[in-house]
């Protein structure tokens, strides 16, 4: 075979590959396709293998690196820099995965080299979501449901890498079904063989399927509903604290709810505004905000029990030596720590915060301080420094306990399980999107959160400072959401909900399982590759 077939043959697989998998990302109800996604990928690596390719990790790190480009571009929009070293870096870290999987098919055969592949990829994801202090769990394969929720009611019981263990299964299927038919294995085997196989593929295939939609038409959500008013005020993040003040801001978003309540339809119990609405918060002084003391008057003049705002916030320090690794200084004993928190305030001047966690890599926290911190400094502090919380847990609204996740908290399923772990009978979910512009990246965001409601069976009341805010049910559906770029309100009901479900009881049990398998497998490896190939 001419050497410029093989990279055309290559090419077009890579980019096949790329089509696939992105797919499920950017078009609603579309999940399906990652079924199929990665077979593509695997007869590259078959074809490479063949021909004996050299270099082939430059072929399918490309093909990882278009996927990521292709699904996640618009990071690019906040952020230039960090939005490229988001998709060059993800994508290496497949290609080291990929690269894994080849090495070990020159000391193991037959299908233990593809689950070896399926336990290190679902391995390295659980490694982003656990561990990573450079996490970027975005491109999950288990989040290519989340815009198809009807295939994902199982997710319940496994959580998002269950869902990344399905699409591993029906694609590994598939190839060795396609790659014994184009070979001429296939008929090599006996009827009876054959039979089995294709039952077992349909079964790979059909039965999380079948599962899935006997609990999506079965699934009956509780009935015990908290009236929620959702105020997207819709502040252009890139001039908010140039074009308007915070009084104005205040303003705003008081002005949107006062027309809402001015009918006198809808009285809520609790009122939401967005992820850092405001940037006056001092932890260690909280009622002293001008933003606090205007949202108190406003819920006490109209009769509203709660009401839950994000903050940029700080606390002041006064101590000796540096309190924290990323702590600022600002003057001789005085220290000051970042935060970006969600504050519960009730009508009696009752304020409960809740510090963000899941903290965005360099916008927000500053990884590894140890190593970045004296880069920081000399470049005059340009990192963000948040300091989070060590667990999750809930803020009260009124008898109602909520479970506040700030924005890129809920793209991790196993800390959203930690909020119903604590107690929350409800979600919320607070953000900012803005920053991306009219692109897939707030739609996708949004998404994620329907698979936090199913793997918990939670409501969510999602605020966004722009499109999208919703009302999301127990099922994972959006029962009602605003648009992009428009000021509005969302009056609607979220249900409490007291059951925890087997993936808040166990948690990710898929994940841990195929790490298990993963370095067991590993062990192996490392310890036959000490044997000489003749004794082997």
């Amino acid at each position: 075979m001419r050497s410029d077939s093989i990279y055309i043959r290559l090419g077009l697989l890579a980019l096949l590959f790329a089509v696939l998998m992105s797919i499920p990302f950017l078009l609603p109800g579309c999940g399906l396709f990652a079924l199929a996604g990665l077979v593509p990928l695997l007869f590259m690596e078959e074809l490479a293998s063949q021909a004996h390719v050299k270099r082939f990790w430059l072929w399918h790190y490309s093909a990882f690196l278009l996927w990521n480009l292709v699904t996640t571009f618009w990071v690019c929009n906040a952020t230039v820099g960090g939005g490229l070293f988001a998709s060059f870096a993800n994508a290496f870290q497949m290609s080291l995965v990929f690269g894994l999987f080849r090495w070990s098919k020159k000391m193991m055969r037959g299908s233990l080299p593809y689950i070896f592949l399926a336990a290190a990829w679902i391995a390295w994801e659980r490694y982003y979501l656990l561990i990573a202090q450079i996490s970027w769990p975005w491109l999950l394969l288990g989040n290519s449901f989340a815009r198809t929720t009807w295939a994902a009611q199982w997710y319940e019981y496994t959580g998002a890498t269950g869902g990344s263990l399905w699409v591993w299964m029906c694609n590994l299927s598939l190839y060795a079904l396609l790659s014994s038919v184009l070979s001429g294995r296939w008929k090599e085997l006996s009827s009876r063989v054959r039979i089995a196989s294709a039952v077992g593929i349909c079964l790979v295939f059909l039965f999380p399927t079948a599962v899935s939609l006997k609990l999506w038409y079965g699934f009956e959500e509780t009935s015990d509903p908290v009236k929620v008013m959702i105020v997207q005020p819709n502040i252009d993040p890139y001039n908010k604290f140039s074009a308007m003040t915070q009084d104005q801001q205040d303003a705003l978003l008081e002005g949107l709810a006062a027309r809402e309540l001015s009918s006198g339809s809808f009285r809520p119990d609790i009122l939401i505004a967005p992820e850092t609405f405001t940037g006056d918060i001092v932890t260690n002084d909280i009622p002293a905000s001008r933003t606090y003391g205007h949202s108190l008057s406003f819920i006490r003049e109209h009769g509203i029990p709660s009401m839950l705002f994000g903050a940029s916030a700080r606390t002041f320090i006064g101590s000796g030596p540096r309190p924290s690794k990323t702590a600022r200084f600002i003057r001789d004993g005085v220290w000051m720590e970042s935060h970006n928190v969600a504050i519960m305030l009730d009508s009696t001047a009752k304020g409960d915060i809740y510090y963000k966690s899941k903290l965005v890599v360099g916008v927000e926290m500053m990884p590894y301080p140890s190593v970045f911190r004296p880069l920081d400094e000399a470049l005059g502090g340009v990192m963000g420094r948040c300091i989070g919380q060590d667990k999750p847990s809930v803020l009260r609204a009124g008898d109602a306990p909520f479970g506040v996740a700030v924005c890129y908290e809920s793209v991790y399923p196993e800390w959203c399980a930690g909020y119903v772990k604590a107690g929350a009978q409800v979600l919320s979910v607070i953000t900012n999107d803005a920053w991306w512009g009219d692109t897939p990246g707030y739609r996708q965001h949004c998404s994620y959160a329907s698979l936090r409601a199913i793997e918990t069976r939670r409501d969510i009341a999602r605020c966004a400072n722009t499109g999208i805010s919703c009302i999301i049910n127990q099922r994972g559906d959006i029962v009602e959401k605003t648009s992009w770029w428009e000021p509005a309100v969302i009056c609607g009901e979220v249900n409490l909900n007291t059951r925890e479900t087997f993936f808040v009881r166990t948690g990710d049990f898929v994940g841990r399982i195929c790490v298990l398998v993963f370095f067991l497998l590993l062990l192996w490896l490392v310890s036959r590759s000490f044997i000489p190939k003749s004794l082997r």
